[in-house]
């Protein structure tokens, strides 16, 4: 029930909102629209019954653009970390999520990043374009580097593409561990439980030294301290 209302919510919000919208779109209005859409998932999260448990804030540093990594055990986790993490922040998204009517055209509008995971070239586009933005508009980025949900709570295998854009940009890379989302919307489910969600922000781990052929060694890296702290949600 909780979430048919949510989605009920939602899409009279975006009725009401279009013109904000259409306004913001025309006048270049970028982070105001950001804000609405943190201030949507934060009454999303009320009316789903998601309290959520941040820890370690106080490790980030709100002047230096960064990349959020974090485990991805659910489709909450996403606009929990959108909505918590307390800098502009951007995220790298499968670019299916930006068909979405009015959501997509904002995500993409603010600097949301389309990634098609199916070709080589494709990527590096997406990597280009989120590098500019981090050097001209100072943004963060969030990456999910499993690339999809676990489908049994255990961290799967991490792919590159964040990595290669954390030395693109020469920006720090924040690990980010995930508890408890798993087991209140687990992939394949559409109905949310009520439950708690934590967060814990790690020490932000700085590229300096790294390079493409030594990647190896940072990716193990991120994803120990991911792991360290918990972030497996097994059945």
């Amino acid at each position: 029930m909780r979430t048919i209302l949510c989605v009920c919510v939602y899409a009279l919000a975006v009725l009401v909102l279009a013109p904000v919208l259409l306004v913001c779109f025309v006048f270049g209005l970028r982070e105001p629209v950001a804000a609405i859409g943190k201030a949507a998932l934060r009454l999303g999260r009320l009316i789903l019954g998601l309290k959520v448990d941040v820890a370690g804030l106080e490790r980030l540093d709100p002047k230096t653009p960064c990349i959020y990594m974090a485990n991805h055990l659910s489709f909450l986790d996403g606009p929990i970390l959108f909505a918590v993490i307390p800098r502009s922040v951007r995220v790298l998204l499968k670019k299916e999520v930006f068909r979405i009517p009015v959501i997509g055209q904002s995500m993409r509008f603010i600097g949301f990043v389309p990634v098609d995971r199916k070709g080589l070239k494709a990527g590096k586009r997406s990597i280009d374009r989120a590098v500019r933005l981090m050097a001209d508009r100072g943004y963060s980025f969030l990456v999910f580097p499993e690339g999809t949900r676990s489908r049994d709570g255990r961290i799967r295998p991490f792919k590159r593409g964040g990595f290669f854009l954390a030395l693109a940009g020469g920006s720090p890379i924040v690990p980010v561990t995930i508890r408890g989302s798993f087991d209140l919307m687990p992939r394949g489910r559409f109905f949310v439980k009520k439950g708690t969600v934590r967060i814990e922000f790690h020490e932000p781990v700085p590229v300096a030294g790294y390079r493409p052929e030594t990647m190896s060694g940072l990716v193990d890296r991120v994803r120990d301290i991911i792991r360290s702290e918990g972030g497996e949600d097994k059945r």
